[in-house]
């Protein structure tokens, strides 16, 4: 891989210190309370400030980026795991009230020096909501969840199995649910379940204490329960619970018949006479696993390469963060960690730096085609972020979630071509045509899970007082509903936790619909390259990511050349197309 270049960045002149310790409150302080007191007399000085307050918020952002990164990375490290939890409960309370005096100063100050339909529109209408929201009897309940939450993350990033003669991590087991021998796939899928039961009382016995302190958040705001709060929290301002339930029902009349309808092709394949979960990932041809890399390092070198055949200007940009061979957090200032190990926390993410305008890919990479996705996904965050670079504001450097996920989840998609050849992840045209199938399939068939995820979390808090045995009796309907047609007899006490699996619902609660307005999104731009092109569909994306947050939700899709919808019309269209080119795809 070539050696990485510098993403230039205009640094804009502001009064907040390059060199402020956003970790400590004893510097912080003082820069919150000059914001605070200091007048403005005119639109330029309200200009200035905006700018100084969005430093000022970046540089805050940053120092917990460094720590959550840091904690992630280690969970086993009691020094990083401190650090995070004195941050969060010394330093952010304190952060709070100040951030919603700076709020409150901005609603006043924008009412005085901007004209409507300007370019503070999208921040002003944001952050009249937050106003509208705060309460400081909720700062010490939102304190707490986020402890809960990192309670969450040592739990699952704690959980080992022995296999196969060593100790492995969780998403290390994955490989061996791609095994031909069935009887591996099933001891191993049975090992990482009952590792995962053991937990099973703690892990429900802290989300019990999550639902109750969202329910007390919600209701000290002044909203019937977390649901409406939380709308208005996450900024959704252009749809509404009832478009949540439209998407539903699309997948229950569009996607999950076409899914039974996949799945009755693999059971005919595999010969057997009902499709077990250990069924659902493995090669219907009985080839072996995909082995599309070894470690972090060569993940990142096919993955900068796959890049710049798609367009030189993402491979430039992606080739900047490193080797892949990085390990351990942000120290030395890295932008990596890809590769699994025992003590990380669960999942990936890419955490943009704020203040200093260097992306973070987090990354468990065991070598799976599933970590190639997830490496182009973060990719996509990684090049939202550094398209927008040179936006002052930081609340336009970020997108609406709905619109962010669109940046990653397009990458997955068009890159399909270029994941090939001697130099890419798949040698061969079989195996690049089993990786083209596997990653159109998760595309499509991701949507119904996040209508049962969505779905799920809708009945948790319109039902904050409900029992653990309500619960599972719900999670159990929805998966009848969207789930997949395999059995499973004899297991159902695993069934009815698998939700348990996903860290959104603990760590960040109704952040997930965005998975499948954006999935359509993605699925809008894959099928742009495909009838228009490739350079049309990036130019569009380009040009629409740099964007940032500045538009409202529409209008950043608009930007792109995409609909803004997520009903039954728009579902059909893009899964007729997804079935018809995996029809077309040879197994």
């Amino acid at each position: 891989m070539s050696s990485p270049t510098t993403i230039e960045f205009d640094l804009p002149e502001t009064s907040v210190p390059p060199d402020l310790d956003a970790a400590s409150w004893e510097s912080l302080e003082p820069v919150f309370r000059e914001l605070i007191e200091r007048p403005l007399r005119s639109g330029t000085d309200f200009d200035r400030w905006m700018v100084d307050r969005s430093e000022l918020d970046a540089a805050c952002s940053e120092a917990q980026a460094n720590l959550y990164i840091s904690m992630t990375c280690s969970t086993e490290d009691a020094e990083a795991q401190k650090a995070y939890s004195d941050f969060i409960e010394n330093i952010v309370p304190k952060i709070k009230p100040l951030a919603f005096a700076l709020d409150k100063k901005l609603t006043e100050e924008a009412s005085r020096w901007r004209t409507p339909g300007d370019r503070y529109e999208v921040v002003v209408r944001d952050t009249v909501a937050d106003v509208s929201l705060f309460r400081p009897e909720n700062i010490p309940l939102e304190t707490e969840l986020s402890k809960l939450s990192q309670k969450y993350d040592q739990i699952i990033g704690a959980m080992t199995v022995e296999f196969d003669g060593s100790e492995k991590t969780l998403p290390q087991m994955a490989v061996y649910q791609e095994s031909t021998d069935r009887a591996v796939r099933e001891k191993a899928w049975r090992c990482v379940s009952t590792r995962r039961l053991r937990d099973r009382e703690e892990i429900d016995g802290l989300f019990d204490k999550m639902v109750a302190l969202r329910d007390r958040v919600a209701r000290q705001a002044g909203f019937a329960d977390f649901v409406g709060y939380s709308f208005k929290a996450k900024h959704r301002f252009d749809y509404t619970p009832r478009h949540c339930f439209d998407f539903h029902l699309a997948c229950e009349e569009v996607i999950v018949p076409m899914i039974r309808r996949q799945e009755e092709k693999r059971r005919a394949a595999l010969a057997v006479d009902t499709l077990r979960p250990w069924d659902l990932t493995v090669d219907v041809k009985g080839r072996g696993p995909l082995r599309p890399f070894s470690n972090g390092a060569e993940l990142m070198t096919k993955a900068v390469r796959t890049f710049e055949k798609l367009d030189p200007r993402l491979g430039a940009m992606l080739a900047t963060m490193g080797t892949g061979s990085e390990a351990r957090g942000s120290s030395d200032n890295a932008n990596l960690d890809l590769d699994s190990r025992k003590g990380k926390a669960p999942g990936g993410y890419q955490y943009m730096r704020d203040r200093s305008r260097r992306a973070f890919i987090f990354m468990n990479a065991a070598g799976t085609g599933r970590d190639v996705s997830t490496m182009l996904h973060e990719a996509g965050h990684a090049f939202h972020s550094m398209l927008s670079i040179n936006e002052p504001l930081l609340a336009y450097r970020h997108a609406p979630l709905e619109f962010c996920e669109v940046a990653s989840m397009s990458m997955e998609l068009l890159t399909l071509p270029h994941i090939g050849g001697a130099d890419g992840f798949y040698g061969s045209e079989e195996d690049l045509a089993r990786a083209r199938r596997q990653q159109i399939e998760r595309a499509v068939y991701l949507l119904p899970w996040i209508a049962t995820i969505d779905a799920f979390q809708h009945w948790i808090y319109t039902n904050p007082r409900h029992t653990q045995q309500e619960r599972a009796a719900q999670w159990l309907a929805l998966d009848e509903r969207f789930g997949s047609s395999c059995s499973w007899e004899g297991i159902y006490d695993v069934r009815q936790s698998v939700w348990h699996r996903q860290p959104h619902i603990f760590s960040v609660p109704f952040y997930y619909i965005e998975y499948a307005i954006a999935q359509l999104g993605a699925l809008q731009f894959w099928l742009m390259g495909l009838e228009k092109g490739e350079k049309a569909a990036v130019d569009s994306y380009v040009r629409a990511m740099r964007l940032g947050g500045a538009r409202p939700l529409p209008q950043l899709f608009e930007a792109a050349g995409l609909r803004f919808d997520f009903g039954p019309e728009t579902v059909r269209r893009l899964v007729d197309r997804a079935e018809a080119e995996l029809d077309r795809l040879p197994e």
